[in-house]
């Protein structure tokens, strides 16, 4: 009983997941898309490399950044501890103490 009822639901989100497929192969051909990011305001040095960096290399750009952002997560959750644990609270201890 219960698969004729999910039948036709099957075939509902079958058609679904099939019409942008069909849609999309109605147009024409894409053109190449490069982005290209401006550099001639930036006067320091280290926002000129990111930017150099990422006109010439975005893929590794975007790793450096995926690396750079897990680093900084970690750096500021330490940072966040030892400031916790100096006010007094201890995050590292389970116990739980009601006053």
């Amino acid at each position: 009983m219960k698969r004729i009822y999910y039948l036709p639901l099957a075939f509902l989100s079958l058609a679904f997941m099939l019409i942008p497929d069909l849609v999309m192969a109605a147009g024409g051909k894409a053109e190449m898309l490069i982005v290209v990011a401006d550099n001639r305001g930036v006067d320091w040095s280290f926002f000129k490399f990111w930017i150099d960096y990422y006109n010439t290399d975005p893929f590794m750009f975007g790793l450096w950044c995926t690396i750079f952002t897990a680093f900084l997560g970690v750096s500021l959750g330490f940072i966040t501890d030892q400031i916790m644990r100096h006010t007094g609270l201890d995050l590292t201890s389970r116990k739980i103490i009601e006053h």
